[in-house]
């Protein structure tokens, strides 16, 4: 039995991030009405109350909530942070998500918080590590994990592995799932000289709950991941391969720069919608 089908995780459609520009759109306007579910970023909601915590409850309301996390930092060496967990733990018992998820990388080296998502380097040793500290997480926060690969601009000389091959392998040793991140895919590809399709491909079908789509910033020599511009056509062709082997999956739209009014969010999450239904 599958990773999704074990877990009985759904496909949630189109969703887009609650982002505070958007909010009186959203819960004043009516706008919700025009997506799926919503991402937050969980590390936003870890209050006792106030503003932020009096919107979220009022968009469980209407809509299902996922929690994406940005400081977990699951691959650093460092002891994992229990004050984090225990606050993570709260904003998970207070959305309920039908899972959550971060990413596979480190933020965080000694004292030093990066407030970067810093690439691991593919090892075994590092697969060991790693699911050995997702375990942990899952197991505490008691509802499924999905790790999400991260876009990137160096590599390790001491990798004994593709990223895609890392990946597949650490969903496979903690028992987690995968957050695929497609633009990430398109960015790193490009920015490394590797086939992205390899990449989409490799990751098992069972274990991806959910797919990021975003846009990025092209320097010319190389992609940053800034989410702050329109899905290109390349990620969309990703996307669609993606959808053609695994099937509809749950599907978010990131723009967390240059961030557009709520019309535009809505046209891209529809132009991801029509994708989606033309590619199943």
């Amino acid at each position: 039995m599958g990773f999704r089908e074990r877990f009985k995780i759904p496909d949630l459609g189109i969703g887009v991030g609650f982002r505070p520009k958007h909010q009186a759109d959203v819960l004043d306007d009516g706008g919700g009405a025009q997506v799926d579910w919503f991402e937050v970023i969980s590390e936003n909601f870890m209050s006792a109350g106030g503003r932020p915590i009096a919107n979220l409850e009022k968009l469980l309301a209407t809509h299902p909530v996922i929690c994406h996390g940005v400081s977990l930092s699951v691959g650093s060496t460092a002891d994992l942070d229990l004050d984090y967990l225990k606050r993570l733990r709260e904003v998970l018992s207070r959305a309920r998500p039908l899972w959550f998820s971060d990413h596979a990388c480190f933020c965080r080296s000694g004292e030093l918080d990066t407030h970067d998502l810093l690439p691991l380097p593919y090892t075994r040793e590092a697969i060991d590590h790693v699911a050995e500290r997702i375990k942990r997480v899952q197991g505490t926060m008691e509802r499924p994990f999905a790790i999400e690969n991260v876009s990137s601009y160096l590599t390790y000389v001491d990798s004994e592995m593709t990223e895609w091959e890392f990946i597949a392998e650490l969903a496979e040793k903690a028992d987690c799932g995968v957050l695929l991140d497609v633009n990430n895919v398109f960015v790193s590809a490009f920015n490394h000289g590797f086939e992205a399709n390899a990449f989409v491909d490799a990751i098992p079908a069972d274990r991806i709950v959910q797919i990021h789509l975003a846009g990025h910033t092209d320097k010319g020599t190389h992609l940053l991941d800034t989410h702050s511009d329109h899905v290109v056509d390349g990620v969309w062709t990703l996307y669609e391969r993606v959808i053609k082997r695994v099937g509809s999956i749950s599907t978010l739209i990131e723009w967390d720069d240059k961030i557009p009014e709520w019309s535009v969010l809505v046209a891209e999450a529809n132009a991801a919608r029509a994708r989606r239904q033309a590619s199943r």
